[in-house]
């Protein structure tokens, strides 16, 4: 049989792996790369100092909020045993989840809108992997030492000294991850009573998700590292998609690196046919995630910047001008822009759009917010009893009302109704409900018999608040037997 025509395609052969010579199965043929481990060398310069600028103030955020009170209440807690969530002065339910809606919208917008015009800003800079992972590798810089250091001690013997060194960091890097699992937790639960229990060895629900999102720090940050960013953060793959040739990313420029090669500082390398680049590897040995920048932007980058730190560097060093890996546009190496041509760029169509529409979604989440009210009320009628006739004459309908007090302080709310002819409350017209507390009230109906014709007719509920200007209306229907 004739295999079918058409353009040969291209085999790419895969290594055999050496079988055991006992083994009958033959060779072992390779289906993956085994990874490697990659030591980041630490370097200073503007980016890494930005780096760490965001991990204090993120992490200055997450660690200190929860300790924060609002009145007689945690200032950011989000209580889902009771369904009630707290940030600062206001009081959530479970009814204003279109707020927690907006907020996610309002966060995909963000991202597109900062991916089109400089790449992975937040995977760099403020992305949890990332932040966890600088503060695990810092810690294993200060116990085990800079890149080479722990080169060798990884490749060496078992010591003493080596077993210290990597006990120390174990228990350093637990330490870390217990108390952001601790403070995770505390989001959820009020993290000084969440606190007492852990010491007391109670709660153990608790315990359980302290531990759980401590091992999840712990074996992200310690040692999964940028396999996270790689393989399982679905950002890496579609961020393509968002990327034109006017975004600014990490780029090298290869008409003034190339050919790259080690050189004497006070040579005419250029006679030579050398460029700028003196293939120290440096930006490679600097970046965490292990890419070389200068084979062009892979989906691996998260555009630190580290890089750009490394060779202003070298160039410094040799006295050759900065920027031969920098944040540039493709257009701009292209085209050999200077910076402020490339940031005239940045005003383009799709920018604009983006912002437009974050800003029009930041302006309405904010005037809902502002608007609120601060009373929920939900109308539920007793199927028990759909309609009676009382004494006195009078045909009653029976419903629940769930009015829910969204505010800081006791309330008193009047309950009217209105929509037929002689509708009366013949329930309590008054009633009190706590400090952001949910209550659910019987309310009884009533009209004269025979003042309305047989079927259902729309009523509606006012419920006000006594003190304040809260005032929710409900609808609902009145049944008239036949």
């Amino acid at each position: 049989m004739k295999p079918p025509s058409g353009p040969a395609r291209k085999v790419i052969p895969i290594a055999p792996v050496a079988a055991d010579a006992s083994s009958s199965q033959g060779e072992i043929v390779s289906l993956y790369e085994a990874q490697k481990k990659i030591y980041p060398r630490s370097i200073s310069g503007v980016f890494a100092r930005w780096r760490w600028a965001m991990v204090f103030l993120t992490q200055l955020v997450f660690y200190g909020l929860p300790w924060f009170e609002w009145g007689q209440r945690q200032m950011v807690l989000f209580d889902l045993g009771a369904r009630r969530f707290y940030i600062f002065g206001l009081v959530l339910y479970p009814q204003d989840f279109i707020y927690l809606t907006g907020l996610l919208i309002i966060s995909a917008m963000s991202l597109f809108l900062f991916t089109a015009v400089a790449g992975r800003l937040w995977c760099g800079f403020a992305c949890p992997q990332t932040v966890y992972t600088e503060m695990f590798m810092w810690i294993e810089h200060r116990i085990e030492g800079d890149r080479s250091a722990r080169l060798r001690l990884d490749k060496g013997p078992w010591t003493a000294e080596k077993a210290v060194k990597k006990s120390l960091k174990q228990l350093a890097w637990m330490s870390v991850a217990l108390w952001t699992g601790f403070t995770f937790v505390g989001y959820f639960v009020p993290i000084r009573t969440l606190g007492s229990e852990l010491l007391a060895f109670s709660g153990g629900w608790q315990m359980f998700w302290v531990l759980f999102y401590g091992v999840a720090t712990y074996g992200n940050a310690g040692y999964m590292r940028e396999q996270v960013c790689k393989y399982m953060c679905p950002y890496a793959r579609f961020q393509s998609a968002m990327f034109d040739k006017d975004t600014l990313v990490v780029s090298y420029d290869p008409e003034r690196g190339e050919q790259r090669g080690p050189r004497k500082k006070d040579i005419d390398y250029k006679a030579q046919g050398l460029g700028d680049c003196i293939d120290c590897s440096l930006c490679v040995q600097v970046c965490p995630v292990g890419i070389d920048i200068r084979n062009g932007l892979q989906y691996e980058c998260i555009g630190c910047g580290l890089c750009v730190d490394a060779c202003n560097t070298v160039m410094d060093k040799m006295q050759y001008p900065r920027g031969l890996i920098r944040y540039s546009t493709q257009n701009g190496v292209a085209n050999r822009w200077s910076q402020s041509q490339m940031l005239r760029r940045v005003l383009r169509p799709r920018v604009l759009i983006y912002t437009a529409i974050l800003a029009a979604l930041c302006l309405a989440m904010l005037a809902s917010l502002v608007t609120r009210t601060p009373l929920k009320v939900d109308v539920v009628r007793d199927r028990a009893a759909l309609s009676r006739i009382v004494a006195g004459g009078k045909l009653e309908n029976i419903y629940r009302l769930q009015i829910m007090n969204a505010t800081e302080g006791p309330q008193r709310y009047r309950i009217a109704a209105r929509g037929l002819t002689a509708l009366e409350v013949a329930s309590e017209a008054e009633v009190d409900i706590g400090a952001a507390e949910s209550r659910w009230v019987a309310v009884r109906l009533q009209i004269p018999y025979g003042s309305a014709a047989p079927g259902s007719h729309a009523v509606q509920f006012d419920v006000q608040a006594v003190d304040r200007a809260a005032h929710v209306t409900e609808k609902s229907v009145f049944l008239v037997p036949r």
